[in-house]
């Protein structure tokens, strides 16, 4: 041992010149053999496949970086779910349907000066209390409404008097200037049968040419209610409003329809108006109070004719005319023009909205802002009659089965 502690101090006493080269080649010597080296104890890194799985039976796990998945959809919270609809159970598993029909009344209404005749325009929803069998209804629209007619011209033609005929034919002819050519007439005439002369057309020269054709009579009989009846099935038909122009003396012979049949089927048809002429004015102005008995009997059949021709337009919401002069009928069809292309349509839900069938009784007042009845007056400050014009009534819709 002391010789080997020598040898190392005998070394250390080499010169200072020996000692510093000695150090520089230790320096340029150490890089190249430390890259060349690999130190034992660190083992040599492995390389795993993140997609391939391991054949531990243990779970896997990754020591390398932490990655932080982007926060699905599904994370945020749901939007509350709606509420469960109600369950009910139905015998049997039956289903049920409930309809509900909410009736509507249009009701067509003429406001007349008792005096002129004229048309009274103007007039608003509140100005109109509708009475249905006594219970006043609330009016919830009214609109004025000129359109075209349609309209059947029911004439009698029975060889019974020249006088009456030629009456029926001026009456006719003076309705027939006043269409338009947008109007749809029908002619129709009766005597022992009805007769229908022509369909509803617009043509003008077909409706004179049946008029023109009415020269002849066959019987004398007087069916006026059967035609009426026939007429008011025809018309039912058709769809909107229609007009009956009756021109006749009213008296009727021998129908199989009687008097109360007729007015029952004047209920029953809704959208016809009827308005009548009555003829033989002068004839029976020359006549009546004279002939004793037999005139006495004619003439009471003649005040029955009037009051049926009367009741027919008072139902439907017409006008019944008497003219006595043939001077009178240009005013008397420019009244019936003024009526049917000129009037009021109201509009309410009737208060009794049972689908029974039942006929409704209508009545039609004029009232002012207060509710008190409606006062018209001239330019003179004088008071005016009207007269409202509207059906009595109507059939409620039947209950669907």
């Amino acid at each position: 041992m002391m010789t080997h502690r020598s040898r190392r101090f005998s070394a250390s006493r080499k010169p200072a010149s020996a000692l510093f080269l000695l150090i520089l080649a230790s320096l340029i010597a150490l890089p190249s053999a430390h890259g060349q080296t690999t130190p034992a104890t660190q083992p040599p890194a492995q390389q795993q496949k993140p997609d391939q799985p391991s054949d531990s039976a243990g779970p896997e796990t990754d020591s390398g970086t932490i990655v932080l998945k982007k926060k699905k959809e599904a994370d945020e919270p749901p939007p509350p779910a709606a509420p469960a609809e109600p369950k009910v159970k139905n015998p049997n598993n039956e289903t049920y349907s409930l309809r509900v029909d909410v009736p509507i009344v249009n009701l067509d209404v003429n406001v007349i000066l008792d005096k002129t005749h004229q048309f009274v325009p103007g007039l608003k929803a509140p100005n109109f209390l509708v009475l249905e069998d006594g219970v006043p209804q609330t009016v919830t629209s009214v609109h004025m409404a000129q359109t075209p007619i349609t309209a059947v011209m029911l004439l009698e033609f029975a060889a019974n008097s020249y006088y009456f005929i030629n009456d029926m034919q001026n009456a006719s002819f003076t309705f027939f200037n006043t269409l338009r050519k947008d109007d749809y007439v029908a002619v129709v005439t009766y005597d022992l049968r009805t007769h229908i002369l022509t369909d509803f057309t617009n043509d003008k020269n077909v409706i004179g040419s049946a008029l023109g054709s009415l020269i002849i009579p066959g019987f004398s009989d007087t069916n006026l209610f059967d035609a009426l009846y026939e007429t008011l099935d025809r018309t039912s038909r058709i769809e909107g409003r229609k007009y009956i122009i009756l021109i006749g003396t009213g008296r009727d012979t021998f129908s199989k329809i009687t008097l109360d049949k007729i007015l029952a089927k004047i209920k029953a048809t809704p959208n016809v108006t009827i308005f009548t002429i009555s003829t033989g004015g002068m004839v029976r102005e020359m006549t009546e109070g004279h002939g004793g008995m037999g005139g006495a009997i004619r003439d009471l059949n003649y005040l029955q004719a009037d009051n049926q021709m009367q009741t027919f337009a008072r139902m439907t919401g017409g006008m019944s005319f008497k003219p006595v002069f043939q001077g009178a009928l240009p005013d008397v069809f420019g009244t019936i023009n003024d009526s049917i292309r000129n009037q009021y349509v109201l509009t309410y839900r009737p208060t009794n909205n049972k689908n029974d069938g039942s006929y409704r009784k209508i009545k039609v007042l004029l009232v002012d802002n207060e509710g008190h009845p409606l006062q018209m007056q001239d330019e003179k400050h004088k008071p005016l009659k009207y007269s409202v014009i509207a059906r009595d009534g109507y059939n409620a819709k039947q209950a669907v089965e």
